[in-house]
């Protein structure tokens, strides 16, 4: 078969021949339609990812397929060296999931990744509540764009968007926002913003796609001066690093807020991923929860690897 193969750490992956996947126990054959190329994605071609397999491999960590009795699922967790960018994978039979007819091979391919991580980090890590108010650092790419629609869906009272992309910015407003934050500006500027978006009321969750300088700033803004009575907890989901990945954090943010960071933790429980997976695929059947794509062919993936257009996902088709 044909497959993105990964030769080298560091290298994008090559159209190359790859040895067809056999099922072992408790595992099922794939014949991939289409498959996302995500961050995490390039991520792990890189060995930047902690879950970086040896090379070579084949790139991709989830798709939409067709198991030998033709039902078209969602699959992922791929065994290494497989992956989902690829004629055919091998993935355990506890990861598919059917998928509802009224979605394209496209949509149901780019949509569960980001989805299923927006909504696992709103619901199962920020325990969101409805009436609370939401801040989305880093509203501007595709899992963002979903978190303020989820947000919406999930009840959230008020919803701040923030990134660099000024026009997508802007169309936030028509899609679940609020409100929208420049994170171009100055970093005295952007104080400023962060504190008056968060009102008298504040941010009850916030979710980081970015960390870096942007995640200083708003902590910086949210540190009070002198002894105040404290308000809401700040509970801060730290998800992506596309601004750094380390931050400098003064140890009066942590004395003058009532502040609580956390990490989306790996993998959840199954039932609680299958939860948000089917949530998240009967929002998109009804129309809900949409995401942009252009398809390339496996063919293509080499010439392709770089060429990311914001806010849109790249798919992949055997």
């Amino acid at each position: 078969m044909y497959a993105a193969v990964v030769h080298n750490l560091g290298k994008p992956p090559r159209f190359d021949q790859f040895p067809d996947p056999v099922a072992g126990e408790g595992e099922v054959v794939v014949q991939v339609l289409a498959a996302s190329l995500k961050p995490v994605d390039m991520q792990m071609a890189r060995g930047s990812h902690y879950a970086s397999p040896a090379a070579p491999f084949i790139c991709g960590t989830d798709g939409v397929g067709l198991l030998v009795d033709g039902q078209r699922v969602f699959f992922g967790g791929c065994r290494a060296p497989y992956g989902a960018i690829a004629q055919l994978t091998v993935v355990p039979k506890a990861f598919v999931f059917p998928v509802p007819a009224g979605l394209t091979d496209e949509l149901a391919a780019a949509l569960p990744n980001p989805g299923v991580s927006a909504w696992l980090a709103l619901t199962f890590r920020a325990k969101l509540a409805p009436g609370e108010n939401v801040l989305i650092l880093g509203a501007t790419g595709v899992t963002g764009r979903l978190a303020v629609k989820i947000a919406r869906l999930l009840g959230a009272a008020r919803i701040v968007a923030a990134g660099r992309n000024p026009q997508v910015l802007q169309s936030l407003l028509q899609h679940g926002a609020d409100a929208i934050i420049r994170l171009d500006s100055s970093a005295e500027e952007l104080k400023e913003f962060f504190v008056r978006e968060a009102g008298e009321s504040g941010f009850q969750v916030v979710i980081d796609f970015l960390w870096g300088q942007p995640t200083e700033v708003f902590l910086s803004a949210m540190t009070k001066s002198g002894f105040a009575s404290i308000g809401s907890e700040i509970r801060l989901i730290q998800v992506g690093e596309s601004a750094g990945s380390t931050i400098s954090l003064p140890a009066a943010v942590l004395r003058s807020t009532a502040l609580t960071v956390l990490g989306t933790a790996g993998v959840p429980p199954r039932d609680v991923l299958v939860d948000a997976l089917q949530r998240i695929m009967a929002h998109a059947a009804h129309g809900d929860l949409q995401v942009a794509t252009t398809r390339v062919p496996l063919a293509e993936i080499e010439s392709a690897w770089e060429q990311n257009e914001s806010g849109v996902r790249r798919v992949i088709i055997p």
